[in-house]
């Protein structure tokens, strides 16, 4: 079991305020989660390949292409906008 100064001192880097209570279970909590990866440690990997990614994945990218039938020119818009300024359109401010 971690030793309690041990805590209080983690508590203290991590500006924890911690009950003598919390200390005790903490205490236990950190003891569990350092046996586990002493645990892991004893796992023999070094048959196993080191991945980033469990499958093989490409990413597909797909040339831009202009949709002419969706294709607004500068002047059709201007003229939907309900507001304009020195060719752009004028929104109101959120903040």
């Amino acid at each position: 079991m971690i030793p309690k100064g041990e805590v209080e001192r983690i508590a203290k880097l991590a500006r924890l305020g911690l009950t003598e209570v919390e200390i005790k279970k903490f205490q236990k909590d950190l003891s569990l989660i350092l046996d586990y990866f002493n645990l892991l440690k004893k796992v023999d990997a070094s048959k196993i390949k080191e991945t980033s990614h469990p499958f093989e994945i490409e990413n597909r990218m797909r040339e831009d292409q202009v949709d002419e039938k969706l294709k607004m020119t500068n002047e059709k818009l201007m003229e939907l906008a309900p507001e304009t300024e020195k060719g752009y359109l004028k929104v109101k401010s959120i903040l």
